[in-house]
């Protein structure tokens, strides 16, 4: 059977809904395609189940902190990790089904339920259904990568999905890779009670980031009791007794790690490879990303690409702003561009480190003059209240138009603290005029003007 539509919607991660929202409120017929669950990556299987995950071992870790807050704990702690797979599910279920009944009860909006292939530029096929729109919008998402290591066949591994339905706790987890899901995963199941050993190729945590920062993290999880094997090179899998066993090649430990349970956290690919992306007359790249301009426009016209499958931003809040990018620009005569928004992001071990802007390591290569301003969290009052003092707070401002370059928070509240100074530099704001605001009192982001009132030259 043939549809006609206005528009052709595949995916509903971020974007997807959102921009069905929008159109259909602006008169436009909408069929929309989902082959599995609603809410893509973000409800499913990362940034909902996951911090849904991560609150439950903060309270197991205060729990066993009792001591230090003055307190006795009436007994031994005990996890249960069906129950809080149970709590998780509850939380990602209600969203998941409160977005389907929103998009299915939707005027204008026909959901198809299936994999959408391309039939050409103009259509697509899902089922035994064929969809036919002048603009399609592919919001397709990724998954993890399957990385190819020696030996992955012969092994049972678990991904950043997989891991999440698991009713019993790992005796000792050993986690491949260490971005933000497998550090997260990490200290998560550290906190519920497994053994962790994380295996890393680069020589430190976090390559990307400044060095204190990786320093920072690092001291954080191995306070913890986890244990960090960087350097790894020559990573390969095995089994012994029945159990995972990666095999590494380290200077300083070449032993291998033998645990219960195996997460391999390399990364992730988009979902492209099944779109038929040929009959529309697109490529990929090498990464299997589909490339986009700065309006998120393929380089076939009428064909949008939103999310993680156009390989420009990662998260759900680039995700989101895609679809603000395309919706502005097509109903509201905007000029948005996705070069509009600044690098922002943040890794949710705890305490949490959030990120904005350009690194240090950047700015000297780039040759840019810059200042410094950094503060411990021991010297947070908000931070020493709470029993909670890792971390630092970092500003970059440049040494000569004062202009506010970066940001780094590693530290108790520093998700939400950070957002100050985000907005400043999405105001062109500089050092003087973060100095000059008064912020409520006890708060960890009351800090964040003193800290502009304390730039220096970066010595070393």
């Amino acid at each position: 059977m043939n549809h006609s539509f206005d528009a052709l919607i595949i995916g509903a991660g971020q974007a997807g809904p959102s921009l069905a929202g929008r159109l259909t409120a602006a008169g436009w017929t909408v069929g929309f395609v989902e082959r599995q669950n609603f809410g893509g990556t973000c409800v499913n299987t990362g940034c909902t189940p996951t911090k849904a995950m991560i609150a439950s071992a903060k309270a197991a870790h205060t729990i066993r902190q009792a001591a230090k807050y003055g307190l006795e704990p009436a007994g031994e702690l005990k996890v249960d990790l069906a129950k809080v797979k149970a709590r998780k599910d509850g939380i990602v279920a209600a969203s998941r089904t409160g977005l389907e009944k929103w998009l299915r009860q939707m005027p204008g909006c026909t959901v198809f339920s299936g994999t959408a292939r391309f039939l050409s530029s103009k259509s697509m096929q899902v089922g035994d259904e064929v969809l036919e729109a002048k603009h399609i919008f592919l919001n397709v998402g990724g998954r993890p990568a399957r990385p190819a290591l020696p030996g992955i066949d012969q092994v049972p591994y678990l991904t950043s999905s997989t891991i999440l339905q698991l009713e019993e706790l790992p005796t000792h987890l050993i986690v491949v890779g260490a971005g933000a899901v497998g550090l997260e995963f990490a200290q998560l199941f550290r906190r519920l009670g497994s053994q962790v050993t994380i295996v890393e190729r680069n020589v430190r945590l976090l390559p990307h980031d400044d060095e204190d920062v990786a320093t920072a993290v690092a001291e954080i999880l191995t306070s913890e009791g986890i244990t960090l094997r960087l350097g790894a090179e020559c990573i390969s899998l095995g089994q012994e007794n029945g159990q995972p066993v990666v095999h590494v090649s380290c200077e300083q430990d070449p032993a291998s790690s033998q645990g219960s349970h195996l997460l391999l956290a390399m990364g992730r690919q988009p979902n492209t490879d099944d779109l038929a992306l040929e009959k529309a007359g697109l490529q990929v790249d090498k990464h299997g990303f589909i490339p986009v301009d700065e309006e998120l426009q393929t380089a076939v016209a009428g064909i949008w690409a939103l999310g993680d499958c156009n390989g420009r931003g990662a998260f759900t809040h680039t995700a989101y702003n895609d679809f603000e990018i395309v919706a502005a620009n097509l109903l509201d005569h905007g000029q948005r561009r996705v070069s509009d928004r600044m690098p922002v992001s943040a890794i949710y071990v705890d305490p949490p480190f959030a990120k904005v802007g350009q690194t240090e390591a950047e700015l000297r290569a780039a040759g840019t003059p810059f200042l410094v301003g950094k503060r411990p969290m021991t010297k947070v009052g908000r931070a020493t209240e709470k029993g909670e003092t890792q971390g630092f707070m970092k500003v970059l401002v440049h040494a000569e138009t004062d202009q506010i370059l970066g940001a780094s928070i590693v530290g108790v509240g520093g998700d939400e603290a950070i957002h100050c100074i985000i907005t400043a530099m999405y105001a062109r704001q500089t050092a003087a005029f973060m100095r000059s605001n008064v912020f409520i009192h006890p708060t960890v982001a009351e800090l964040i003007p003193t800290l502009f009132g304390e730039l220096k030259p970066l010595v070393g």
